[in-house]
């Protein structure tokens, strides 16, 4: 319990040092604030909240590390919230190892975050590899699965592919993923975006997802906008 508790606060200082954080002149750092605008928050082939989200984030990169904080939150409230924190690293830009820390906190009768017992808190913690494609083969793929407060340690694929116009996508998970807990296809879909110009310095980055989960038959059409 202590190292996941010793590994939140890594996080937190990370991003709460940022570019105070002392590293070699020659890695490059930054810290960057965002946020998306989503009319729905639909993540590997589930919607969470039904309604409008809003996901902030914040990003700090050193090098090859990366500690981020990302969030989602409903305009449904109380709804289903969430705000993780996740620690990652790439190598020669092609595979990507991240640890995240999924925390959903009970806006209804309230929560604790830094409670980490397993079984009594509201984190999930996943470990993910990542292959991120080359420009030459644009196929991307990653295994994940959770290792801590899920007693089915739920495993999610996904493959995808990045064409001229539009991405594709296919996911299959088990346990929290599917109603029925079985292995099977719950999250795939085509993904188009584009800048809509504002000034002649900046542009305003859209996008819109047709998302279906075969396992759970349903189907989504999802807007956002990043800032």
């Amino acid at each position: 319990m202590k190292r996941i508790y010793y590994f939140r606060l890594l996080l937190i200082f990370l991003l709460a040092a940022g570019g105070q954080v002392c590293f070699p002149q020659e890695k490059k750092i930054s810290l960057d604030p965002g946020a998306d605008i989503m009319s729905r928050y639909v993540w590997r082939g589930t919607d969470y909240g039904a309604s409008p989200s809003i996901q902030p984030s914040l990003v700090f990169t050193a090098g090859d590390f990366t500690a981020g904080a990302w969030g989602a939150y409903t305009t449904n409230l109380p709804g289903i919230q969430e705000m993780d924190l996740y620690l990652s690293y790439t190598l020669k830009e092609i595979v990507t190892v991240t640890v995240t820390d999924y925390f959903f906190p009970d806006e209804v009768n309230g929560y604790d975050y830094y409670d980490c017992r397993e079984g009594s808190s509201d984190h999930i913690f996943e470990g993910l590899i990542s292959f991120n494609g080359t420009e030459k083969l644009p196929l991307s793929f990653m295994a994940a699965m959770n290792f801590f407060n899920d007693p089915e340690n739920s495993v999610y694929l996904e493959a995808g592919y990045s064409f001229s116009i539009l991405d594709v996508f296919a996911g299959a998970g088990n346990g929290i993923y599917t109603t029925d807990r079985e292995f099977g296809l719950v999250n795939a879909g085509i993904r188009a975006s584009k800048e809509i110009p504002v000034t002649e310095k900046y542009a305003l980055p859209v996008s819109v997802a047709l998302i279906t989960n075969p396992q759970a038959e349903r189907v989504y059409l999802v807007f956002g906008i990043s800032f």
